[in-house]
């Protein structure tokens, strides 16, 4: 199997459909990732920064974003790797691996060598180099969830 990992500053003709791809997979509202998506096309910062995968046939097959902050309370870590997915149909083929060290090249790029991660996995994320680093409060949590640190 072939596949494509972009950039959307790249192919900024594909955010629409991107913005409706991250809003079915998290249930986030659309307008909040086209908005996110927008300022990153249209701004010379470095973060927030989305990257898609396409399969052979131009498909959206996986994706995510580096944000300042992914609903946490830890302010401090930032910027955050967030909405990881890969279709069901395309997982253990080692395409998040791919995503995830394109992303942190990206951002190696743009002098960003720190990068944090919160999940609820407790051992998919070591495998690709990402290290426990503590324990955060989601907003609107009362539990807290394992923050993963990636320093390069």
């Amino acid at each position: 199997m072939t596949f494509e990992i972009i950039s959307l500053v790249n192919k900024i003709e594909m955010k629409e459909k991107a913005a409706q791809w991250f809003h079915e997979k998290w249930g986030l509202p659309r307008e909040a990732y086209l908005e996110s998506m927008n300022e990153s096309i249209n701004n010379e910062q470095s973060i927030p920064q989305w990257y898609i995968v396409l399969s052979d046939n131009g498909q959206i097959i996986g994706g995510m974003g580096i944000i300042e902050n992914d609903f946490h309370d830890r302010k401090d870590l930032t910027p955050n790797v967030c909405a990881l997915y890969i279709d069901e149909n395309y997982r253990s083929q080692g395409i998040a691996g791919k995503l995830l060290d394109y992303g942190c090249e990206d951002m190696r790029d743009k002098k960003i060598r720190t990068l944090y991660l919160l999940t609820s996995h407790r051992s998919f994320y070591e495998q690709y180099g990402w290290k426990f680093y503590c324990m955060v409060k989601e907003d609107g949590e009362t539990e807290l969830t394992r923050m993963y640190i990636h320093k390069y």
